[in-house]
């Protein structure tokens, strides 16, 4: 009888290790699933942040090209009329 109990504590002991162990499995798992959550979210914000950046790069690469149009004819139309200040200055 004696031999029974021991190996009916030692069971009991052993199943309750078990669940020790799955509780412990459960909140590590949900621990990570924390985890991924944050890191998911801080993707998703990476990646709005990225695009938002590609847009006012976009912008300003329109913004230089326009420039660099009004540059090519403004600076031949400065350029003349300096001349023709001087010309006139000179008189």
């Amino acid at each position: 009888m004696d031999n029974k109990d021991e190996i009916l504590r030692s069971l009991k002991a052993i199943e309750a290790n078990q669940q020790q162990q799955l509780d412990g499995m459960r909140e590590a798992l949900r621990i990570q699933r924390e985890q991924f959550e944050m890191a998911r979210t801080q993707y998703e914000r990476a990646e709005r942040l990225n695009d938002r950046a590609e847009k006012i790069q976009e912008s300003g690469a329109r913004m230089m090209a326009t420039a660099r149009k009004a540059l090519i004819v403004l600076l031949p139309i400065i350029f003349f009329l300096l001349l023709y200040l001087t010309w006139l200055i000179m008189r």
